[in-house]
């Protein structure tokens, strides 16, 4: 197999590649196997076909059925065999069959190139969750508005589900606590990611960016949906949020393509769950600075 690489941009290839010889001469071979015995010619049984009566009646179909065959094999072969980190199917062009030899052009996108610094020890501040009295006050007066009654006693806490004020001030507490806990957790991955990305220049594959976007526009109209939007008023809307939320798409990418570059070095599966993961790692590496 010959291929030759073409570099177009930071993210685009084209990749001419030719095979000949057995491979293609045995694909033809099993096909036309395969179609004899299935074939119907009038005068004879299938599986007894002479092969030139087979190859007159047949010849049309099996060149289709071995570029179906042999074109995705090769294709793999070729990425694999170039080491490129391919992120989209490729687009297949001036294919060229004849019983001896196969050629075609397949123009990819790749991951790009990413230089990644030092990701270990990223320096991030915790500062340790704290729920004041007034806060938990401004949640009871927030209950009392609610039911329209002077003040929070042991009865209205019961009708919320809990024995006494005191319990239900304490779940007051907690949850005040966590959503603070949580705020705190998403900063702190938040530092991590810009750390890793501030001095980062590289182009996110176009087509990632194009998948990614039409997914938050996706969410977004639902979201809209849920709101009660007519689904006219959803549609004029489109091209509106395909605007506003293609800058967030290009940084999701940007991100995904740098947790992933970081997976690669640190042998980490690239499955569904590798960016908590590869944030589970850096977390455990990072230098912590605990505020109190």
């Amino acid at each position: 197999m010959k291929t030759e690489v073409k570099k177009i941009d930071g993210t685009k290839r084209q990749i001419n590649i030719e095979v000949s010889g057995e491979v293609v001469k045995n694909k033809f071979e099993d096909v036309f196997n395969r179609i004899n015995k299935e074939a119907k010619v009038s005068g004879f049984r299938p599986g007894h076909v002479p092969r030139d009566i087979l190859e007159k009646h047949y010849s049309s179909h099996a060149h289709e059925q071995v570029l179906k065959e042999l074109v995705p094999d090769i294709y793999n072969q070729a990425i694999e065999k170039e080491g490129l980190d391919v992120v989209e199917l490729p687009s297949i062009s001036e294919v060229k069959l004849d019983r001896n030899s196969l050629f075609f052009r397949a123009d990819v996108e790749v991951s790009p190139e990413i230089k990644l610094g030092n990701y270990k020890g990223v320096k991030v501040e915790y500062q340790k969750p704290s729920v004041s009295a007034d806060e938990i006050k401004r949640s009871i007066d927030a209950i009392k508005e609610a039911r329209k009654v002077e003040a929070v006693d042991d009865g209205i806490a019961r009708c919320l589900g809990y024995p006494d004020v005191g319990e239900l001030e304490n779940a007051i507490q907690q949850q005040i606590f966590l959503q603070k806990d949580n705020a705190q957790r998403q900063k702190i991955e938040s530092q991590i990611i810009q750390s890793l990305t501030k001095d980062l220049d590289f182009k996110a594959p176009s087509s990632m960016v194009k998948r990614q976007l039409e997914d938050l526009v996706k969410q977004a109209k639902v979201d809209l949906a849920i709101r009660g939007l007519p689904r006219e008023k959803i549609q004029e809307q489109e091209q509106k949020l395909n605007e506003e939320l293609q800058p967030e798409a290009k940084r999701q990418v940007e991100v995904y393509l740098v947790l992933s570059e970081v997976a690669k070095r640190e042998n980490i599966p690239q499955d569904e769950h590798m960016p908590r993961k590869v944030m589970e790692f850096l977390l455990k590496e990072a230098t912590w600075q605990v505020n109190q």
